[in-house]
């Protein structure tokens, strides 16, 4: 009877050390679906003239000047106002690298850069990864007639080394695979205890 008792203590004890973990697959299925944004983030999208090759080649030199000048202006900075701040006081430098971009690529588009926190996203669906579609604060660039594919980042906090137009970083990949193998390490020393206890407890 004591045995018992001692027993129905243990896994008590076990209950509250180690809490259920079973998520139903419905609720894991849209934690899934999300990449996280933060509810206040700065965004820079870009539309290409058309889906042309060199459309979207132009889209891509335009991307790589503009991403890294900004993100080396906000890299540092943690308060959004600030870096809206600076943003807008920095439209006219942001417009000038697009055209000097486009002059250099030996193109003739016309195009405007926007800021304003009504830009539209449409929804992106890749892998298990669901963006919304809605209005965001962002940098709008328009390339042309901006009929072509977009691409598209968060700027603050800095996250533009995920690209959010066509998927997930390796790095990120490989943070999710770590974590998968931290809970499995888990799960693997949570049974190590139980079979410990049942063999002390001769119920083995």
């Amino acid at each position: 009877m004591k045995k018992l008792l001692f027993g129905a203590i243990i896994f008590m004890i076990l209950f509250l050390i180690f809490p259920a973990t079973g998520v139903s697959q419905d609720d894991e299925g849209i934690e899934q679906d999300y990449q996280v944004i933060p509810d206040e983030a700065i965004r820079l999208r870009i539309l290409a003239n058309s889906d042309s090759e060199q459309d979207q080649a132009l889209k891509r030199l335009v991307r790589d000047r503009v991403n890294e000048e900004v993100t080396s202006w906000v890299e540092y900075m943690t308060d959004i106002d600030e870096a809206r701040n600076l943003i807008q006081q920095r439209l006219p430098e942001i417009e000038k690298i697009v055209g000097e971009v486009i002059e250099e690529a030996g193109f003739e588009n016309e195009f405007s850069v926007e800021y304003g926190k009504n830009v539209e996203f449409p929804t992106k669906l890749y892998d298990s990864y669901l963006y919304p579609a809605g209005e965001y604060e962002a940098i709008l660039i328009e390339i042309g007639e901006g009929k072509g594919d977009n691409w598209w980042c968060v700027l603050f906090p800095p996250l533009c080394f995920l690209d959010f137009s066509f998927g997930t970083s390796v790095s990120a990949a490989d943070a999710s695979e770590a974590e998968e193998l931290e809970v499995e390490e888990e799960q693997e020393e949570e049974k190590e205890v139980k079979f410990f206890l049942f063999e002390w407890l001769g119920w083995s």
